[in-house]
């Protein structure tokens, strides 16, 4: 891979976090999509930057972003973006959104950057390299077992009722934490302070950046059914993030959760 992808990828989580931290304000206005979720300018404002500068640095890759994509299935190379994962939290004064960012070749991320531009912690991943914050390398948690550990979990009720799994993850001995963001919390799989995290929803910008991050930390990372997507540039079911240890042990629960809607990987 060339080394321009990894520079360029940085410096839009940069330019990205400068934005985020600018606007980020009480009373922040924002209008509702039909999914209940909520859009500001500065999700506008990050995903259209995105566009332009990968399109002015590679006219022939394309872009799937939450808010606005360029895309077809004719590239080899797709930037799958999340602008401003967490927008719920940020534009009502908490301070635990990111911005994520992957690169995928024929499918497959090969590279994942998860900015939290409130701590200034920059997590970085490509393929074979080995996963990092801030330059440091990280790797992810060495418990054999869910109890005592923190699991973050995310869109309960979308893809499979995730209540049942809580329930039964409480009752294991497992802290729960949610309504974070979901790169928020998959960061901290990789750097080993959570467990694992469990993301109920479809999209793949939700789930591609950590994917990467998590796997070149030591973890591993599935849909909510145990399989890995053939590709991740499409709708999939969920994703468990782990420190690999646990992961047979999360899916077993996961089973639990009654299917709401049947994805396809």
């Amino acid at each position: 891979m060339t080394a321009a992808y990894l520079d360029i990828a940085l410096d839009l989580a940069k330019k990205a976090g400068v934005v985020m931290r600018n606007n980020f304000t009480a009373g922040m206005k924002k209008t509702w999509k039909d999914d209940r979720s909520p859009v500001t300018e500065t999700d506008l404002a990050v995903n259209a930057m995105i566009l332009k500068e990968v399109k002015d640095n590679f006219p022939d890759h394309s872009i799937l972003a939450e808010e606005e994509s360029d895309h077809d299935h004719s590239h080899d190379y797709v930037w799958v973006c999340d602008p401003v994962d967490g927008t719920h939290n940020f534009s009502h004064g908490l301070p635990t959104a990111t911005f994520a960012l992957a690169l995928l070749h024929k499918g497959q991320p090969i590279l994942g950057v998860i900015l939290d531009p409130f701590e200034d912690r920059t997590y970085w991943a490509e393929k074979g390299k080995g996963a990092f914050m801030n330059g440091n390398p990280i790797q992810v948690s060495k418990s054999t077992s869910i109890k005592k550990t923190l699991i973050g979990v995310g869109k309960t009720r979308d893809i499979k009722n995730l209540f049942p799994v809580m329930d039964k993850l409480h009752q294991s001995g497992v802290s729960i934490i949610s309504g974070l963001s979901i790169h928020y919390v998959s960061s901290l799989v990789a750097a080993g302070e959570f467990s694992a995290s469990i993301f109920g929803g479809k999209s793949t910008h939700d789930m591609t950046p950590a994917k990467i991050i998590i796997e070149e930390a030591g973890g591993r990372v599935t849909d909510m059914y145990g399989n890995v997507p053939a590709r991740f540039d499409g709708d999939m079911p969920g994703q468990l993030c782990s420190n690999g240890l646990v992961h047979d042990e999360i899916l077993s629960i996961l089973a639990l959760g009654p299917d709401l809607k049947k994805i396809e990987s």
